[in-house]
Protein backbone atom coordinates (compact mmCIF):
# COMPACT_ATOMS: atom_id res chain seq x y z
CA UNK A 1 0.00 0.00 0.00
CA UNK A 2 1.60 3.60 -0.90
CA UNK A 3 1.92 6.49 1.83
CA UNK A 4 -0.15 8.93 1.03
CA UNK A 5 1.00 12.62 -0.19
CA UNK A 6 0.64 14.93 2.54
CA UNK A 7 -1.04 18.25 0.64
CA UNK A 8 -1.30 21.49 1.87
CA UNK A 9 -4.22 23.26 -0.21
CA UNK A 10 -3.84 26.92 -0.10
CA UNK A 11 -5.42 29.96 -2.06
CA UNK A 12 -3.85 32.01 -4.05
CA UNK A 13 -2.90 35.90 -3.37
CA UNK A 14 -5.23 38.70 -3.46
CA UNK A 15 -6.18 40.39 -6.91
CA UNK A 16 -7.55 43.28 -7.71
CA UNK A 17 -10.99 41.86 -9.33
CA UNK A 18 -11.10 40.14 -5.26
CA UNK A 19 -11.34 43.42 -3.98
CA UNK A 20 -13.84 45.02 -6.26
CA UNK A 21 -15.99 42.09 -5.90
CA UNK A 22 -15.70 40.69 -10.14
CA UNK A 23 -16.86 37.54 -10.48
CA UNK A 24 -13.15 35.37 -11.65
CA UNK A 25 -13.54 32.20 -12.96
CA UNK A 26 -11.12 31.12 -15.83
CA UNK A 27 -10.89 34.92 -15.87
CA UNK A 28 -6.92 36.08 -15.63
CA UNK A 29 -6.25 38.00 -13.40
CA UNK A 30 -3.01 38.51 -11.84
CA UNK A 31 -2.44 39.11 -8.41
CA UNK A 32 -1.90 42.40 -7.00
CA UNK A 33 0.82 44.01 -4.86
CA UNK A 34 -0.89 42.53 -1.51
CA UNK A 35 -1.20 38.98 -3.15
CA UNK A 36 2.77 39.39 -3.62
CA UNK A 37 2.98 39.82 -0.02
CA UNK A 38 0.91 37.57 0.93
CA UNK A 39 2.83 34.96 -1.41
CA UNK A 40 6.00 35.89 -0.04
CA UNK A 41 4.47 35.84 3.08
CA UNK A 42 3.31 32.11 2.93
CA UNK A 43 7.05 30.92 1.54
CA UNK A 44 7.87 32.04 5.33
CA UNK A 45 5.48 30.35 7.21
CA UNK A 46 6.09 26.78 4.87
CA UNK A 47 9.83 27.14 5.46
CA UNK A 48 10.54 24.68 7.90
CA UNK A 49 7.41 22.91 6.09
CA UNK A 50 9.84 20.51 4.06
CA UNK A 51 7.66 20.73 0.42
CA UNK A 52 9.15 18.71 -1.98
CA UNK A 53 6.95 20.28 -4.93
CA UNK A 54 4.67 22.85 -5.69
CA UNK A 55 1.69 22.09 -7.50
CA UNK A 56 -0.88 25.05 -9.29
CA UNK A 57 -3.89 25.91 -10.96
CA UNK A 58 -2.45 27.21 -13.92
CA UNK A 59 -4.65 30.45 -13.81
CA UNK A 60 -2.24 33.16 -13.62
CA UNK A 61 -3.44 34.49 -9.89
CA UNK A 62 -2.81 30.66 -8.80
CA UNK A 63 0.61 30.65 -10.85
CA UNK A 64 2.42 33.78 -10.19
CA UNK A 65 1.47 33.00 -6.47
CA UNK A 66 2.97 29.64 -6.58
CA UNK A 67 5.64 30.79 -8.56
CA UNK A 68 6.89 33.22 -5.45
CA UNK A 69 6.42 30.60 -2.98
CA UNK A 70 8.57 28.10 -4.83
CA UNK A 71 11.27 30.49 -5.73
CA UNK A 72 11.84 31.81 -2.39
CA UNK A 73 11.64 27.86 -0.83
CA UNK A 74 14.24 27.08 -3.52
CA UNK A 75 11.49 24.71 -5.07
CA UNK A 76 11.27 23.06 -8.65
CA UNK A 77 8.73 25.10 -10.82
CA UNK A 78 5.39 24.79 -10.21
CA UNK A 79 3.42 21.76 -12.21
CA UNK A 80 0.22 23.26 -13.74
CA UNK A 81 -2.73 20.81 -13.30
CA UNK A 82 -6.12 21.81 -15.12
CA UNK A 83 -7.67 20.34 -12.40
CA UNK A 84 -7.40 23.04 -9.85
CA UNK A 85 -8.57 25.49 -11.83
CA UNK A 86 -11.88 27.88 -10.42
CA UNK A 87 -14.89 26.51 -11.13
CA UNK A 88 -16.11 28.17 -14.94
CA UNK A 89 -18.73 30.97 -13.70
CA UNK A 90 -20.25 31.17 -17.53
CA UNK A 91 -21.86 33.80 -18.68
CA UNK A 92 -21.18 35.51 -15.52
CA UNK A 93 -17.54 35.88 -15.30
CA UNK A 94 -16.07 39.59 -15.32
CA UNK A 95 -19.13 41.10 -14.26
CA UNK A 96 -18.65 43.37 -10.35
CA UNK A 97 -21.23 41.23 -7.78
CA UNK A 98 -23.01 44.35 -7.65
CA UNK A 99 -23.95 44.35 -10.82
CA UNK A 100 -25.43 40.80 -10.85
CA UNK A 101 -27.48 41.97 -7.97
CA UNK A 102 -29.84 43.98 -10.06
CA UNK A 103 -30.24 41.16 -12.97
CA UNK A 104 -30.27 37.90 -10.94
CA UNK A 105 -30.24 38.83 -6.91
CA UNK A 106 -31.21 34.93 -6.74
CA UNK A 107 -27.83 33.32 -8.03
CA UNK A 108 -26.32 36.67 -6.41
CA UNK A 109 -27.38 35.55 -2.64
CA UNK A 110 -26.39 31.69 -3.77
CA UNK A 111 -22.89 33.17 -4.87
CA UNK A 112 -22.32 35.22 -1.61
CA UNK A 113 -23.29 31.87 0.80
CA UNK A 114 -20.88 29.73 -1.53
CA UNK A 115 -23.95 27.45 -2.53
CA UNK A 116 -23.03 24.42 -4.55
CA UNK A 117 -26.51 24.74 -6.04
CA UNK A 118 -25.90 28.30 -7.76
CA UNK A 119 -26.27 27.63 -11.47
CA UNK A 120 -23.68 29.37 -13.93
CA UNK A 121 -25.11 29.54 -17.93
CA UNK A 122 -22.42 28.46 -20.09
CA UNK A 123 -20.50 27.16 -16.94
CA UNK A 124 -19.61 24.04 -15.37
CA UNK A 125 -22.35 22.19 -13.28
CA UNK A 126 -20.96 21.15 -9.43
CA UNK A 127 -20.30 17.44 -10.35
CA UNK A 128 -18.30 17.81 -12.98
CA UNK A 129 -16.38 20.64 -11.17
CA UNK A 130 -15.92 18.63 -8.10
CA UNK A 131 -14.75 15.38 -10.26
CA UNK A 132 -12.22 17.25 -11.91
CA UNK A 133 -10.78 18.74 -8.73
CA UNK A 134 -10.94 15.52 -6.99
CA UNK A 135 -9.15 14.36 -9.78
CA UNK A 136 -6.35 16.20 -9.74
CA UNK A 137 -5.67 16.01 -6.16
CA UNK A 138 -5.86 11.88 -6.56
CA UNK A 139 -3.99 12.25 -9.21
CA UNK A 140 -1.34 13.97 -6.92
CA UNK A 141 -1.18 11.82 -4.53
CA UNK A 142 -0.03 8.98 -6.92
CA UNK A 143 2.42 10.98 -7.98
CA UNK A 144 3.84 12.27 -4.41
CA UNK A 145 3.48 9.64 -2.23
CA UNK A 146 4.75 10.45 1.21
CA UNK A 147 6.03 13.24 0.23
CA UNK A 148 4.82 16.88 1.55
CA UNK A 149 3.22 18.82 -1.67
CA UNK A 150 2.31 22.19 -1.67
CA UNK A 151 -1.40 23.00 -3.84
CA UNK A 152 -1.92 26.86 -5.28
CA UNK A 153 -5.88 26.84 -6.34
CA UNK A 154 -8.40 29.09 -5.86
CA UNK A 155 -11.82 29.36 -2.91
CA UNK A 156 -14.51 27.29 -3.99
CA UNK A 157 -11.57 24.65 -5.56
CA UNK A 158 -11.03 24.77 -1.50
CA UNK A 159 -15.11 24.41 -0.85
CA UNK A 160 -15.06 21.52 -2.82
CA UNK A 161 -12.01 20.00 -0.78
CA UNK A 162 -13.40 21.01 2.69
CA UNK A 163 -16.87 19.01 1.84
CA UNK A 164 -14.88 16.03 0.84
CA UNK A 165 -12.58 15.76 3.31
CA UNK A 166 -15.01 16.65 6.13
CA UNK A 167 -17.70 14.17 4.77
CA UNK A 168 -20.16 16.47 3.98
CA UNK A 169 -22.45 16.18 0.45
CA UNK A 170 -21.62 18.21 -2.51
CA UNK A 171 -24.94 20.24 -2.32
CA UNK A 172 -23.51 21.51 1.75
CA UNK A 173 -23.23 25.07 2.18
CA UNK A 174 -20.13 25.62 4.17
CA UNK A 175 -21.24 29.21 5.84
CA UNK A 176 -17.17 29.81 5.21
CA UNK A 177 -14.84 31.46 2.27
CA UNK A 178 -11.44 30.69 2.63
CA UNK A 179 -9.31 34.31 2.29
CA UNK A 180 -6.10 34.48 0.11
CA UNK A 181 -3.85 32.61 1.57
CA UNK A 182 -6.03 30.92 4.19
CA UNK A 183 -4.44 27.01 3.77
CA UNK A 184 -6.23 23.32 4.69
CA UNK A 185 -4.03 20.11 4.58
CA UNK A 186 -4.85 17.00 3.48
CA UNK A 187 -4.17 13.38 2.78
CA UNK A 188 -4.04 11.39 -0.51
CA UNK A 189 -2.63 8.17 -1.45
CA UNK A 190 -4.31 7.86 -5.23
CA UNK A 191 -7.57 6.06 -4.45
CA UNK A 192 -8.76 8.42 -1.32
CA UNK A 193 -8.99 11.62 0.43
CA UNK A 194 -8.72 12.35 3.98
CA UNK A 195 -8.32 14.54 6.65
CA UNK A 196 -4.41 15.96 7.42
CA UNK A 197 -2.33 18.09 9.64
CA UNK A 198 0.52 20.23 9.36
CA UNK A 199 3.67 19.15 10.14
CA UNK A 200 4.72 19.52 13.60
CA UNK A 201 7.43 22.30 14.68
CA UNK A 202 10.22 21.36 13.29
CA UNK A 203 9.36 18.22 11.27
Amino acid sequence: MQNPAHVCVVRHGETDWNISGILQGWTDVPINDVGRRQARELAEAFAGAGFASVWTSPLIRSSETAQIVAKLLGLPAPVAHEGLMERHFGAVQGVPKAELGETNEVLLQQILRRNPAAHFEEGETMDEFADRVLGAVLEIGVRHGGERVLVVTHGWVMDVITRHVGGLPRSAILNLKRKNGESVWLESDGRAIHPGHPPSCGG
